[in-house]
């Protein structure tokens, strides 16, 4: 399973990336978060971080919840996760903020080949067809999508 989200950010990639990797603050950021513990470290340096989020379908919501690894890299402006328990343990998942125009572009990457053990001789089929495209995908697009409103927010202040 691959998913790839892209969002342009009105704002300079420092400030993108914080935004990025404060995810501390994600839960009165972005509305489909319910909550992010930092369990190890912080969000300067990385750690192990627990986060909550909520997939909506219409009126009702799925609850998703995983653990990850955090490394964070602010000379190239790069964080890159390993979720180590929930669902999705084994995937890799990398954000990237580059220049782009007046603004920055905010991409994530996540990978996970062997797919959800749950699912058995399956799993790489429904990562491919249900975890990444109905779960991932969708939550990554809302999450970059909140963001760049906070930062667009941010700079007209």
């Amino acid at each position: 399973m691959r998913t790839y989200n892209e969002q342009f950010f009105d704002c300079p990639p420092r400030e993108a990336f914080a935004l990025a990797r404060r995810v501390d603050r994600w839960p009165d950021l972005l509305p489909h978060y319910r909550w992010v513990r930092m369990h190890e470290g912080d969000t300067e340096r990385g750690g192990v971080v627990e986060m909550a989020a909520r997939r909506e379908f219409g009126r009702l919501g799925w609850p998703v919840w995983w653990l990850s690894r955090m490394w964070i890299d602010p000379d190239r402006l790069e964080i890159r996760y390993r979720h180590v328990d929930g669902l999705t343990r084994g995937m890799a998942v990398r954000w990237l903020v580059e220049p782009a125009g007046s603004g920055s572009r905010v991409t994530i990457l996540h990978e996970w080949p062997e797919g959800p053990r749950f699912a058995g001789l399956l799993a790489p089929a429904v990562g491919r067809s249900v975890v990444g495209p109905l779960f991932i995908h969708f939550i990554a697009g809302r999450t970059l999508a909140h963001l760049a409103r906070h930062a667009a927010r941010e700079m007209a202040q």
